[in-house]
């Protein structure tokens, strides 16, 4: 493939359907991104293990291995970070919750503008290129080292996805202050904002991560306000 102007990214389409992955692999090629494709969930597997990409394209339902476990594949046993857009034609609050507990990073439902789905992988990618500061954020026993990615809590490490790791770095950056969801929804994800669900569902995922294990919280939401993280041994 020969692109003139400099490449936009590279990305891996995994989708099963000819039609939408050939309309999404034109206008992509178009809109200057170089772009590998993978018919179902093996595939993609096989080539994400043997290459780098800036971003990837996942359906949820493949063949012979789903977006889900392709995307839990690529977290936990490969340890690649790059940025997930999970396609699906589900639309439920529990589906988005379990592909961003998997991984993903966002989400978009069919069918979709071709357009958007262009806009969100650039969003995918610019925000994967921003370089982490070499300190440490504390906030009482919670430490995330954003050189590293590492996060613990009490001592004990805690494994979150890219997406959680942005919003941590983003409420431990203004603890104890309450960011409201405006605010992080903008930081994250750009002029692309996403639907009410997707905030509320990383959240979540982030509480279950660096909360539920433990006795005490230090994530908490303001109801229509936005959330805050805070000490939970701080008495002011």
């Amino acid at each position: 493939m020969m692109l003139e102007a400099e490449s936009k990214g590279s990305v891996l389409l995994v989708e099963d359907h000819q039609d939408i992955a050939e309309l999404v692999y034109d206008y992509m090629e178009g809109a200057g991104y170089e772009l590998d494709y993978a018919p179902d969930g093996e595939v993609g597997l096989n080539l994400v293990s043997q290459n780098e990409y800036d971003a990837i394209i996942l359906d949820l339902m493949l063949p012979r291995r789903d977006g889900l476990s392709v995307c839990r594949e690529l977290r936990e046993n490969l340890g690649k970070s790059t940025p997930v857009l999970m396609l699906t034609a589900r639309d439920t609050l529990e589906d988005k919750l379990k592909g961003f507990d998997t991984g993903a990073d966002d989400y978009l439902v069919k069918p979709f503008e071709i357009a958007e789905l262009e806009a969100r992988v650039r969003v995918l990618i610019r925000r994967g290129q921003v370089s982490s500061p070499a300190d440490i954020l504390q906030v009482g026993s919670l430490e995330f080292d954003q050189q590293s990615l590492m996060v613990k809590r009490d001592g004990q490490v805690l494994v979150l996805s890219p997406i959680g790791h942005k919003l941590l770095k983003i409420l431990m950056e203004r603890s104890p202050g309450i960011v409201s969801r405006r605010d992080i929804e903008k930081e994250i994800w750009g002029d692309m904002l996403p639907d009410s669900d997707t905030l509320r569902s990383h959240m979540y995922n982030l509480r279950k991560v660096i909360d539920k294990p433990f006795s005490k919280s230090y994530l908490q939401t303001r109801p229509g306000i936005g959330y805050r993280l805070r000490d939970p041994d701080d008495a002011h």
